[in-house]
């Protein structure tokens, strides 16, 4: 997808300013209010930026490469729970056919944790909104990893 030139600039911001809050690019852009953020990047930059664990604003990998090179970046760091790393370990690799969130607890369940299928689920969809997981629509919703797992690091606070 082709972005205006003043959407390039601003998503360009959010790459440098990355992780950052609706207040700051709200003084960057010169906007009245988070809200007019909130509603801009909802409509013109969604598939570019996702808010991590706490809330704050961040491009996606496919931002980064819309920018840059074209090329996503080695390893993508992101903040996230310890349940997410457990996720991104038991998840197939993006070449490999996908599973359901089911599947994925089991195999988290066979590594000793035991979480609520729920927390599995949530945890899926907020990868899936970082781009570090695809979805893909069988039967039933399954994910696979979107990146080799070795190009994923996620920071998570001890449990």
């Amino acid at each position: 997808m082709t972005l205006p030139e003043e959407a390039r600039e601003r998503l360009a911001d959010i790459v440098a300013l990355q992780p950052t809050k609706n207040g700051e690019l709200q003084e960057r852009w010169g906007f009245d209010s988070g809200s007019e953020v909130h509603g801009y990047l909802e409509s013109e930059l969604d598939e570019y930026y996702y808010r991590n664990a706490d809330s704050l604003i961040c491009a996606t990998p496919e931002a980064e490469a819309l920018l840059g090179d074209g090329d996503v970046s080695d390893t993508r760091t992101v903040s996230g729970s310890p349940l997410e790393r457990r996720v991104i370990a038991a998840l197939p690799g993006p070449d490999e056919e996908s599973q359901s969130v089911v599947a994925t607890l089991h195999d988290i369940q066979a590594t000793g944790h035991d979480p609520d299928v729920d927390a599995v689920r949530s945890s899926l969809h907020a990868l899936v909104d970082r781009g570090l997981v695809e979805r893909t629509q069988r039967v039933v919703p399954t994910f696979r990893l979107a990146l080799d797992p070795d190009r994923i690091d996620i920071e998570a606070a001890d449990e």
